[in-house]
């Protein structure tokens, strides 16, 4: 890494977003070139894909990044995008026969109490059922909080139970990336719906 991309890595860690779309731009190819796909998925997810869900991560992870170790900023990348890879495949192998919160049984108005459950890890308890509109509400309010394509994914995909496949269309990516965006999407709910979900249950 040279004495200038080392600036950037400083730059990108201090919210330079610019410095981190240069960065980007010459670490990116790189990091997508290693990747390897079976020829299995090469049909419902390509390399372009993960890149842009590993964009999508880099830009939401690099604050906490340490710039001390900027020359480790390629491997960062590199592991990012093997990691959305990782799941993506994931998904897709268990499409045939999806785990439970692969696909939300509820639909309408219960979708949303039903992926908060899930999120938080609820029990379906009565003083939870209760609350339907506060967890609904708190979800939508971590919705806002996401970036656009991940809350989009939740939303036509979670809440409103459309194939995945009607999903990719309306968003203009591969089946393969909206598990990735459906993935990235959960980790970030569960993280924001944590402490809200306490709050629920301190109160029933």
């Amino acid at each position: 890494m040279t004495p200038h991309q080392e600036q950037l890595v400083h730059r990108a860690t201090a919210g330079d977003k610019d410095a981190l779309g240069e960065l980007l731009e010459v670490f990116g190819p790189e990091v997508e070139a290693t990747l390897v796909i079976s020829p299995k998925w090469q049909g419902v997810l390509g390399a372009a894909d993960v890149m842009q869900v590993t964009y999508l991560e880099a830009f939401a992870q690099i604050r906490d990044f340490d710039p001390s170790r900027a020359e480790s900023f390629p491997n960062w990348l590199k592991r990012i995008a093997e990691n959305n890879l990782r799941d993506a495949i994931r998904s897709l192998q268990a499409k045939k026969n999806p785990p439970a919160d692969m696909k939300l049984e509820a639909h309408g108005a219960e979708s949303g109490l039903a992926l908060f459950d899930i999120l938080t890890s609820g029990g379906g308890t009565p003083s939870r059922a209760m609350r339907q509109g506060e967890a609904t509400e708190l979800l939508h309010r971590a919705l806002a909080c996401l970036p656009s394509d991940y809350a989009r994914t939740i939303r036509l995909y979670d809440l409103e139970g459309k194939p995945v496949e009607e999903v990719a269309t309306l968003l203009g990516r591969s089946t393969g990336a909206v598990y990735m965006l459906r993935q990235r999407a959960h980790d970030r709910l569960r993280g924001l719906l944590g402490r809200a979900s306490q709050y629920l249950e301190s109160r029933a």
